[in-house]
């Protein structure tokens, strides 16, 4: 199962307003892709599809800032020893934050396709990506050279330093564990039974990744295989390691996550169930407590040594938006857009744009919103026929350069149904 087909499935580019996150714990508009934890434990930072990261205090549970600054999808987080933040995205880039500015301290380029993973070496100095042009990227966070580790063979979608700081590891979809030798050196690469997706090392050096057969494979230090577990039957897209290293979480594209005993190799319990994915995954710094992002754009808060939820979700998604249509069938087309669009400005902003006052309203020319320049440059302005067009040939050919989910309706009837209702639930 090829995870770019997950991750290219939302729309790009988002405003959020910094207040109304606050006031609602609410901000991100998408699934949640990254998670972090600051070394206090008192903070989190999340990354999304809806282009937005988000730093959270976990004592208010509140959104204490939105950063914006990806023009796609936040695919990566990570706190850095000095405090600071680095955010990673489909738009491979990489941006280093202060708390409470606005704008990124310095970004670094050269990725030539989506990131997918961000690792701090142990002493702070180095940051490393992982990206999807099969390469992963070493960036010093003060002095130094900056490398380039090639020799994957498809997407690399993970990457870690281990404890000690004197090598690095990878994996990537090409089923291939690579150790990379610091400061230089080629790697000693192990060739698995599964593409992967995720990779957590234990204090002790021992390498967890996960698999896209929903099974966690063991490495010892000296990169021999010493085991597996299968968490799930759905890919696992995320691992995080307890800090003490006892509990490995694996989140899956089914909805749940396995809770594994390292040292016994057996699943002890998991949270949740099928249902929407679960995106990312992380331990507080007391071993006992996992957060998970899920695809609904929540971040919830998990008892692992009980499996319970605890408290309130940090969420990101009000209750259904279509309540107030309940038997109109316009609105049930619609619902496959409800993840991406809302229809009044005053809803919570979401991955798309908002269709508020859509009809008469020219393509690309909301203000606030980023919109690709393929889409500037057309000179299509929705009505009732051009939306219906839009979903009769496909997002693709009638409006190529788009970040919108391919996705046709092949009814007349149906496609009417949808502008009717879009005419009633979007005018100002």
């Amino acid at each position: 199962m090829n995870l770019r087909l997950y991750l290219c499935a939302i729309a790009a580019a988002l405003s959020l307003d910094v207040e109304a996150a606050w006031a609602q714990l609410s901000g991100h508009g998408g699934p949640v892709r990254a998670l972090a934890i600051s070394a206090d434990g008192k903070s989190v930072l999340s990354g999304s599809f809806d282009t937005s990261a988000i730093r959270w205090s976990l004592a208010t549970d509140s959104a204490e800032q939105v950063l914006r600054f990806h023009s796609d999808a936040v695919n990566a987080a990570v706190f850095l020893r000095d405090g600071r933040m680095a955010t990673a995205g489909a738009d491979a880039r990489i941006a280093i934050w202060t708390a409470g500015r606005q704008q990124p301290d310095e970004v670094f380029e050269g990725h030539r396709a989506p990131i997918s993973g961000l690792a701090v070496s142990p002493d702070g100095s180095m940051l490393a990506s992982a990206s999807w042009d099969r390469s992963v990227r070493l960036w010093p966070l003060g002095s130094g050279a900056k490398r380039v580790l090639e020799g994957h063979l498809q997407n690399v979608n993970g990457v870690a330093f281990m404890p000690d700081g004197k090598s690095l590891v990878s994996v990537g979809y090409d089923l291939a564990v690579s150790i990379w030798p610091l400061p230089d050196g080629p790697p000693d690469v192990i060739t698995l039974t599964s593409p992967l997706n995720a990779v957590a090392i234990a204090p002790d050096g021992e390498i967890a990744a996960g698999g896209a057969d929903g099974k966690v494979r063991f490495l010892t230090v000296g990169a021999k295989e010493a085991g597996e577990v299968q968490a799930g039957p759905t890919p696992i897209v995320a691992l995080a390691m307890s800090r003490d290293g006892t509990l490995i979480a694996a989140a899956g594209i089914g909805g749940a996550v396995a809770l594994i005993d390292r040292k016994a190799r057996s699943v002890l319990r998991t949270l949740g169930g099928p249902g929407l994915p679960v995106w990312s995954v992380a331990f507080l710094p007391d071993n006992a407590t996992v957060l998970t992002g899920g695809a609904d754009g929540a971040i919830r808060r998990w008892n692992a040594l009980t499996g319970d939820p605890i408290g309130s979700s940090l969420s990101g998604t009000p209750a259904d938006p279509l309540a107030a249509f309940v038997g109109d069938h316009g609105a049930e087309i619609f619902r496959a857009c409800v993840a991406c669009h809302t229809l009044s400005e005053k809803d919570n902003a979401r991955a798309g744009p908002t269709l508020a006052g859509l009809f008469g309203r020219r393509i690309a020319s909301l203000p606030g919103y980023r919109f690709s320049d393929a889409l500037k440059s057309m000179s299509i302005v929705w009505t009732p026929e051009t939306v219906a067009k839009l979903f009769e040939v496909g997002p693709n050919a009638y409006t190529p350069g788009t970040k919108m989910p391919e996705q046709r309706i092949g009814s007349p009837e149906d496609r009417k149904a949808l502008t009717d209702f879009l005419a009633r639930a979007t005018a100002k």
